[in-house]
């Protein structure tokens, strides 16, 4: 490959150790990024984050991770603000775009991107909510939960598998473990009815995912994970799909902030969108 003529938009893929200066535009934008989510986000597809740089200096980022041979993820579609407007991320969105292949391409789309999105092929599915707060902790500790543990990965990986439209052992191998981040499980009677996860981000503690079968699994997740916080804020983003999940949001008192829609470029397995009261992350689904 031919270096790219000074001024030139040169596009490639992004290591590990280069993405998190596009963490930080993430975060100038209100987006809240977790601390420690970038070795989960590269364990499921490291080949999937693409920068685009003038001069050897990053000017735009697209993320597409891939889930298995159907389904891959968009993210991180980012333009620094003193390039915008110049054709450099679509450029870059069109190089991580084919990343995906044939797969189905699911993504969280801010409201102004939205018309953008659709006339790539993109069709909303749902609109997701960011609700942030503080929870009061409960009267006494919630019952039926504790951490996960490693004999409980098989009864996890396939509860996730129903909540979401690919499996992801890899990414949840290492989302599960990551520093500061603290995973819950509820099992009734030997069965598993929920887990969730919170992990301290640039402004609040974020809870994703959080999926449970009833709202009673669901509220008793949250107000274990809550307090792991010792009365910090959390934000959770609650998908409109679950009208069981937003009712919750509402009677705690957190508060909407931004909204986002999920679009998809095609057809997706099915999904429990009943269980699922937070999504996991809207930089990789």
């Amino acid at each position: 490959m031919t270096d790219p003529a000074a001024g030139e938009l040169d596009i490639a893929r992004a290591t590990c150790e280069e993405w998190p200066a596009i963490v930080d535009w993430a975060a100038a934008e209100g987006w809240n990024p977790g601390l420690a989510d970038l070795d989960s986000f590269f364990a499921q597809d490291p080949e999937g984050f693409f920068v685009g740089r003038i001069d050897g200096k990053p000017v735009s980022a697209v993320s597409v991770v891939n889930y298995g041979p159907d389904y891959a993820f968009l993210g991180f579609y980012l333009v620094r603000p003193d390039h915008r407007g110049r054709g450099h991320g679509l450029a870059t969105w069109k190089t991580a775009l084919a990343h995906a292949g044939s797969r189905t391409v699911g993504l969280d789309g801010v409201p102004d991107q939205q018309d953008n999105y659709r006339s790539s092929g993109f069709e909303r599915a749902h609109g997701t909510v960011r609700h942030v707060g503080t929870i009061a902790p409960a009267s006494a500790p919630p019952a039926h939960i504790g951490p996960i543990g490693a004999a409980d990965r098989q009864a996890l990986l396939a509860y996730d598998s129903t909540c979401c439209p690919a499996d992801r052992p890899h990414f949840l191998d290492r989302w599960l473990t990551q520093p500061g981040h603290r995973a819950l499980a509820r099992v009734v009677n030997g069965r598993l009815t929920g887990y969730g996860v919170i992990r301290p981000a640039r402004d609040t503690y974020r809870i994703g995912p959080l999926f449970a079968d009833t709202v009673t699994d669901a509220w008793a997740l949250l107000a274990a994970l809550a307090a792991e916080t010792g009365g910090a804020p959390v934000a959770l983003d609650v998908p409109d799909s679950n009208p069981e999940a937003v009712a919750m949001a509402e009677s705690l008192g957190l508060e909407p902030t931004f909204a986002t829609a999920r679009m998809y470029t095609g057809p997706i397995r099915p999904v429990a969108a009943h269980r699922v009261y937070g999504v996991t992350t809207l930089e990789l689904g």
